[in-house]
């Protein structure tokens, strides 16, 4: 893989941070952008931009094949079996609300639904939320001192009652790849869906929905190199079916009347008003690019970045690791003892070193290792050995400044 030559088509690669070649290792919160998605973005604006379905001008057609043409882009690269099955959402957060709230009309009091102790707070507060709405109860998966979940209690948790296991694939927080394929085996076993949040996995795994077997999948473009506002969810024909559609509106209808509304099929049923057409093309233009690298390529390169990057920083004695699972994704997260990670994400940042501070939306986390947060260095393949270097010598310096 030529890094270099990747690294071209990322302009905003070649801009200067307070007077430094910026060095951009915040991927987990959002990808950065090749030319050839924002082309496809200002090809659409300057083209054809037209609303889509139905219209019979040249225009609305030429953009309802592109976005339609995206679609099928999307499930081909997720192996989803139909087109009908991937759902344009404006991201990750969206979907998770399209199937909590759809769930609201479909369990009774009792009812149990599972998360885990990793997730993000868009996988946990829309399950609280339909809990207070329904009476159902929301049980744990707790982790252990590695960031790994414990699957032996996961065992004890499930029952006849439980109706909905989600689970992150990746957390975002710790970079932790969840067991997902077994977790989705189990909670099938005793007749319960899995909803599994790609959303930090996608960018850096190859999932094939079909061979997981899961019930949903959801995840953001622009985690994928793609642009923002944008994203999917992934579900099986019959359980898009069983959900009622969270929004009304235009295009999500079959027939309106004052007595009575019929809804649209699959996927119209749950895309309500005009969509983020531009956003949609260029997702399906963002996994054109991924593919045309290679997500195995990808993934072998972004463990040879983790690797190198965690040896470096294990050398400073002051710094600890949140986060050691033996499969991860290419996320550290870490503090220096007696520095709050706050200072030393400013401090980086004041030597063009972009890191992620805080508790990354995984307050759970943070509480578990009774810390405030962490620093996260999360990388991407067009990253390079030589920018963990600087991140390094800077995270040095941060610290004879603040000690």
């Amino acid at each position: 893989m030529d890094v270099q030559k990747i690294r071209k088509d990322f302009p905003i690669l070649e801009r200067e941070v307070n007077g430094k070649l910026l060095v951009y290792l915040d991927n987990a919160a959002t990808s950065q952008t090749p030319v050839q998605v924002i082309d496809t973005i200002a090809d659409y604006y300057k083209n054809y931009n037209a609303n889509i379905h139905r219209g019979v001008h040249a225009l609305s057609q030429e953009a309802t094949d592109a976005y339609e043409g995206a679609r099928q882009k999307i499930q081909k690269h997720f192996n989803a079996a139909y087109p009908h099955e991937i759902i344009f959402s404006s991201g990750t957060t969206h979907s998770i609300n399209i199937v909590s709230n759809g769930y609201a009309e479909l369990l009774t009091k009792g009812d149990e639904l599972i998360v885990s102790a990793l997730e993000h707070h868009s996988n946990i507060v829309p399950w609280q939320m339909l809990c207070e709405k329904t009476g159902a109860v929301l049980k744990v998966i707790p982790m252990n001192e590695d960031g790994v979940l414990l699957i032996s209690e996961y065992e004890k948790l499930l029952s006849d009652k439980t109706r909905l296991v989600f689970v992150n694939h990746v957390s975002n927080a710790l970079g932790t790849i969840n067991p997902i394929a077994q977790i989705i085996r189990m909670a099938h076993a005793v007749g319960a869906e899995v909803l599994i949040d790609g959303a930090q996995a996608s960018p850096h795994i190859k999932v094939d929905v079909q061979a997981l077997d899961v019930d949903y999948y959801v995840t953001s473009a622009h985690k994928l190199y793609g642009p923002t506002g944008i994203g999917m969810l992934y579900g099986k024909t019959s359980s898009l079916k069983r959900l009622p559609p969270d929004q009304g509106g235009g295009e999500m209808i079959a027939e309106v009347t004052f007595e009575k509304t019929t809804y649209a099929d699959l996927p119209h049923k749950f895309e309500a008003g005009t969509p983020n057409i531009a956003g949609g093309i260029a997702f399906g233009a963002a996994l054109d690019y991924i593919n045309s690298i290679g997500i195995e390529q990808i993934t072998a390169y972004e463990d040879e970045l983790l690797n190198y990057a965690t040896n470096a920083l294990q050398k400073i004695p002051q710094l600890k690791v949140y986060g050691t699972a033996p499969k991860k994704t290419a996320v550290i997260s870490f503090n220096v003892k007696g520095i709050h990670p706050y200072d030393i994400g400013s401090i980086l940042d004041k030597l063009g070193i972009a890191v992620r501070t805080g508790h990354h939306c995984a307050q759970p986390i943070m509480d578990y290792y009774q810390i405030p947060g962490t620093v996260r260095a999360s990388f991407s393949f067009y990253n390079t050995f030589e920018e963990i270097d600087s991140m390094v010598e800077a995270l040095k310096k941060a610290i004879q400044m603040l000690q």
